[in-house]
């Protein structure tokens, strides 16, 4: 149950009642303290404002009209006009009842839409690396959400499948007279990419011999689509086994290249044009756009067409985005990318708003993220000033995984290392990235993110194995469990609670794509079991009826984390 909205929904009802404004920006949170209650009405005082009464009077009035008999203990006005609620135990133990019912935690549904999430984006040629990571787990973290609330998902993978480079490597593939393409690897296609850039920066012949290629990509030569299709798969095949790895749920159907867009191009030009949108300028066909300025103060041309009739990321863009709407109907795109591309999207969304390729009033989100950063605070590369390739990062964190739950456990067999290892060390760097603020950079840290102490996947793991433990050592199922949750002591009390409150977290997250809100709220959740464990005994009760209640605490608590970390993408294991 979404506790917040309930309140909200009761105490706009209450607000209408006696006449107060409509446009208010009432709302509830949870409270801080105890003393303060569970929850709070905030927002009184400019209501009160508006109606030319003191924040007391107020709240005086609204406090007889909430309705909320059954519950909240207790409502009362705190300070000049603070209204704090104290939950009802009895309520409370039926929401946990009930709850404990349903596979999705009786998680409410909400009205469908076509979400649009494009993330990843690695490069075609070229092995993903460490910058490929944030956008890659956060987008599928913010996919697993919005799926988990029942929303239709379409996760695109925006690759860069045309263009120059596939140009320059047929080039080069034809100048080192390769005839068996079949044993390529990405690795080789590395080497040739680098090489080809150099053959392509000072040997015009060279230059002239790809570009050339270009042309007979786009005009559809049978060798050139040939050659081009298996540089993309070598890519491609090698970055699914990643995504494998990450346990992200990218597949190869989820692949949208450039090339999609290839046919729409010109039509695009043509009709920016007739719309009066497009002009040309010195031989490039421009849309000037008067809500961005350069630096002289002049009005910005973006560039959809080149002099030389080649078309640029912007009409491409502006391509997907009208596909996006018209083909795939989507209601809502989400752009995991890094802050560079921030003006790029904003250009682009401008102009298919004002050539109609899009409502006005469509939802697009550019959802920035920071750097991950080494000890020094410089982007984290090798000590030797490369960057960290993808492959390399997972394999160092299940090697250092390996090693600490060894030290931790010395006694574990080979069999069981194995398995654990590959959950623990992935799990690790993933949730150690998602439970930042995305918008922010961090410092990467090896020890602190395979810590079994604060906020990592390691505890959040760890935690999930100690109830699972429980039940074997009460060689009981919870099917077996008919007695009633019993709120005792604030230590049951407060795990309730915040049991409670996993759907408005869930919401929170989709609504503003921020993995970390979920992370805070697992940590918290498992900090509160392990004080109501430590205060509450559950197997060495004296009274059945409690120990049944406890037990079903630590049911939802563990069916909570199950849920949360599948959502973040981390997986769960029974034994540590």
């Amino acid at each position: 149950m979404n506790i917040q909205a309930f309140l909200l929904e009761k105490t706009i009802d209450a607000l209408i009642s006696i006449g107060a404004p409509k446009d208010n920006k009432i709302y509830i949170r949870t409270s801080n303290k105890l003393h303060f209650g569970d929850y709070q009405i905030n927002g009184i005082m400019s209501v009160a404002k508006k109606m030319s009464i003191s924040t007391y009077q107020l709240a005086e009035k609204i406090l007889p009209l909430l309705k909320l008999e059954d519950i909240a203990s207790k409502v009362e006005i705190a300070g000049s006009g603070f209204i704090n609620i104290f939950l009802n135990k009895k309520w409370i133990s039926k929401q946990i009842e009930l709850i404990l019912q349903y596979e999705k935690l009786f998680i409410h549904s909400v009205k469908p839409q076509t979400i649009i999430i494009d993330y990843s984006a690695p490069n075609i040629a070229k092995q993903m690396h460490i910058g490929h990571l944030r956008s890659t787990i956060i987008g599928d973290a913010i996919s697993r959400t919005l799926d988990f609330l029942g929303h239709n998902v379409i996760r695109v993978n925006h690759i860069g499948d045309w263009g120059t480079q596939f140009g320059m490597l047929i080039a080069y593939i034809e100048k080192i007279q390769l005839k068996n393409t079949s044993n390529i690897m990405l690795d080789d296609l590395e080497i040739f990419y680098r090489k080809a850039k150099k053959c392509y920066d000072k040997d015009e012949t060279f230059a002239k011999i790809a570009r050339n290629y270009v042309v007979k990509l786009q005009s559809g030569d049978e060798y050139c689509r040939k050659m081009w299709r298996k540089l993309v798969d070598i890519t491609m095949i090698y970055n699914q086994k990643i995504y494998h790895r990450l346990n992200v749920t990218l597949t190869k159907n989820d692949i949208m290249g450039e090339s999609l867009y290839n046919n729409m191009l010109p039509n695009i030009v043509n009709d920016l044009i007739s719309k009066g949108l497009a002009v040309k300028s010195n031989g490039a066909i421009v849309v000037y756009l008067d809500e961005f300025k350069n630096k002289a103060g002049n009005t910005m041309g973006v560039i959809i067409q080149k002099k030389d009739g080649g078309y640029l990321y912007t009409t491409t863009d502006i391509a997907c985005i009208k596909y996006r709407y018209e083909i795939l109907h989507a209601d809502r795109i989400l752009y995991y990318t890094d802050s560079r591309q921030h003006q790029h999207l904003i250009q682009v969304w401008d102009i298919a708003r004002k050539a109609s390729y899009i409502p006005m009033n469509m939802s697009l989100e550019h959802h920035i993220f920071g750097m991950i950063l080494g000890k020094d605070g410089k982007p984290f590369k090798t000590r030797s000033g490369t960057t960290i390739k993808l492959t390399d990062l997972l394999d160092e964190a299940i090697k250092r995984a390996s090693n600490v739950i060894r030290k931790k456990n010395p006694n574990i067999s080979e069999k069981d290392l194995q398995s654990i290892t590959q959950s623990v060390g992935i799990g690790a760097i993933k949730y150690s990235d998602l439970s930042k603020n995305r918008t922010t950079s961090y410092i990467f840290d090896w020890d602190k993110m395979l810590s079994f102490n604060g906020n990592t996947a390691p505890y959040m793991q760890y935690a999930y194995t100690r109830i699972s433990s429980i039940f074997k050592r009460a060689n009981i199922k919870p099917s077996e469990l008919i007695d009633h949750v019993i709120l005792v002591n604030k230590y049951e009390q407060s795990l309730a609670i915040r049991l409670l409150q996993f759907e408005e977290i869930i919401l929170s997250v989709a609504r503003k794509g921020l993995p970390h809100i979920m992370c805070a709220y697992l940590y918290d959740l498992a900090s509160l079991f392990s004080s109501f464990y430590e205060h509450c005994p559950i197997l060495n009760s004296k009274n059945d009826i409690f120990k049944c209640s406890r037990l079903k605490l630590a049911l939802l608590t563990q069916k909570t984390l199950k849920i949360g970390l599948d959502i973040l993408g981390i997986e769960t294991i029974e034994k540590m």
